[in-house]
């Protein structure tokens, strides 16, 4: 029997890669959006992970959501250096959320607040894809716009506090397969990380509209 951490890998393949490969990131990586993209699309995850984690030391105590509360997983306030780099010291002035990312960010608060395996299924989907496919667009970022090598504009992909990604990331499976709570709910887990990877898709479609490439 497959252990929950490969569950919801699998069960999740489908939107996962419906995200990863959306028009915006595709033209993204490729470098044939200029750097105002990846500063509008920087924006977008500031709301995300505002929601995610302003309740964090809420839950922190939590016997379900709690193990997986992590100080070294935490992303805003390198966001916000990243945002003072690309935008300019009065970057909160001009933050706006697409209604896609108003969307999925007022979700991520709602699970935050009641629901607190359904706070680790956003939890799972954002931080394990910032450990892992966001080391690739920090790369691309780097040699596309000339970014200091994990400096300012590129922070959010750098976790100083994890000197071994791929060692955390199999304690964080761990964790998953641990995680405090019945086969019903570990559904219910699976349909949210489902959920999560559709959202940010809907972000990603937004964004994609925002920015066309001309024909």
């Amino acid at each position: 029997m497959d252990s929950f951490s490969t569950l919801i890998r699998t069960a999740s393949h489908e939107q996962h890669m419906e995200a990863e490969t959306s028009t915006f990131m595709t033209d993204l990586l490729g470098g044939r959006l200029g750097v105002d993209a990846y500063a509008r699309y920087t924006e977008q995850l500031w709301f995300v992970y505002e929601a995610l984690e302003s309740r964090a030391q809420d839950l922190a105590s939590d016997r379900v959501a709690g193990p997986f509360v992590r100080p070294e997983l935490f992303r805003l306030a390198a966001l916000e250096r990243d945002l003072e780099h690309l935008r300019g010291p009065d970057w909160r002035s001009t933050l706006t959320a697409l209604p896609a990312t108003r969307g999925y960010a007022d979700r991520v608060a709602a699970v935050a607040r009641a629901w607190p395996a359904g706070y680790v299924a956003h939890h799972y989907t954002r931080y394990l894809g910032d450990l892992s496919g966001g080391q690739i667009i920090r790369d691309k970022a780097e040699r596309t716009w000339g970014f200091a090598k994990k400096g300012d504009g590129v922070r959010f992909y750098v976790f100083e506090g994890i000197t071994n990604p791929a060692a955390f990331k199999r304690e964080y499976r761990a964790l998953l397969d641990g995680l405090a709570v019945d086969d019903l709910e570990k559904q219910r887990v699976v349909a949210e990380c489902k959920r999560a990877f559709s959202l940010n898709s809907d972000v990603f479609r937004a964004l994609g509209e925002e920015f066309p490439l001309s024909a």
